[in-house]
């Protein structure tokens, strides 16, 4: 296997980490307003991804430097073409990280209340938008001779990937009611395992017509593997979350997003980003990649880094294995017991 095939399925692997893991903290941001009844409540949720939700998003980062370094050029016409989404998204997740450290610094129930509004927002923005740029990514963009977008933002706006943004925000959602089901106790662990019934029969729509939809117009004979397993995996979500076993629950979940994102990647292959004005003007894992030098040296750094950082965030996980529940929060602020 080529090098660049290599850092191509190590792409598609750091974001389907940092999906399966972003996933649940953005949903559990998003059902912030809906699942807590009062401060006490927003506090427990928020501990709940308190200790991780930062290292998470190292997954996003090594994600874009991993591309910026293994394909430069599908890194510049992304970020070209779709400067006004990502922008967007990187707005929305530093103010959602900031209202996580000052929505505590205030003993006023405005001031946690606002803050409260940017985890909220900080979370569904992301949620969307995220399923909005895959699915473009997937479908193609207007690229010229020299791989420059030529599109507009309403090139990005449409039904497909709308449809996309859609399926991620209810996925997210749905995996962050089945991790709260799994990590709290008590009345919200109550109502976040009913939510997570209702979020399940919702998520079946968005979710299967967008599979059935990649497959139909992109996908290879391979690709059905994945999307039925994404489907069953979302069906058993389903009907762990109505049995009330919240572990299989979240864990079902964490495999229907696995499998989606394996599909998206799986169809994409072998381009990076492909031209709808035309098939020569596409990014391929070629044409895109970095110079063989480069990639070796990048590989022995990921064979050196990974398991450390694997081993790391596994030990965190480990750690704040408990559950949370109201009893467990002081009476001073903060995200931390």
């Amino acid at each position: 296997m080529a090098l660049t095939d290599i850092w191509f399925l190590l792409i598609g692997l750091l974001w389907t980490g940092y999906f399966v893991l972003e996933g649940f903290d953005f949903g559990v941001g998003m059902l912030l307003g809906m699942l807590g009844k009062d401060n006490t409540d927003r506090r427990v949720m928020i501990n709940t991804i308190g200790p991780v939700w930062d290292g998470n998003e190292v997954w996003l980062l090594v994600a874009g430097g991993a591309t910026f370094a293994a394909f430069p050029l599908w890194y510049a016409s992304l970020f070209s073409g779709f400067y006004l989404p990502l922008l967007i998204i990187l707005v929305a997740l530093i103010v959602r990280g900031v209202a996580f450290e000052f929505r505590g610094k205030i003993d006023s129930a405005r001031w946690r209340r606002n803050w409260d509004r940017a985890i909220m927002f900080g979370s569904l923005l992301p949620s969307l938008l995220w399923g909005v740029a895959f699915a473009n990514i997937v479908r193609g963009v207007p690229l010229d001779a020299q791989h420059h977008f030529t599109g507009t933002l309403l090139t990005l706006l449409n039904p497909y990937a709308l449809l996309g943004g859609l399926t991620t925000l209810c996925l997210f959602a749905l995996h962050g009611a089945t991790f709260l089901g799994l990590k709290t106790e008590g009345p919200i662990g109550y109502r976040a395992r009913t939510l997570s019934r209702t979020l399940a029969a919702v998520a079946i729509v968005p979710a299967g017509l967008f599979l059935v939809w990649t497959q139909l117009q992109f996908g290879k004979n391979w690709t059905w593997a994945a999307v039925a397993l994404a489907a069953a995996a979302l069906v058993a979500a389903a009907v762990s979350a109505v049995a009330d076993r919240e572990g299989w629950a979240f864990t079902f979940t964490a495999l229907t997003i696995v499998a989606a994102t394996v599909t998206l990647f799986g169809v994409l292959y072998p381009d990076v980003l492909p031209s709808t004005t035309a098939a020569a003007n596409s990014l391929t894992t070629t044409n895109a990649a970095s110079t063989p030098y480069t990639l070796k040296i990048m590989t022995w750094v990921a064979v050196a880094f990974t398991p450390i950082v694997l081993l790391y965030q596994s030990w965190t996980y480990w750690v704040f294995r408990r559950r949370v529940g109201r009893a467990s929060i002081p009476d001073h602020q903060g995200l931390v017991p």
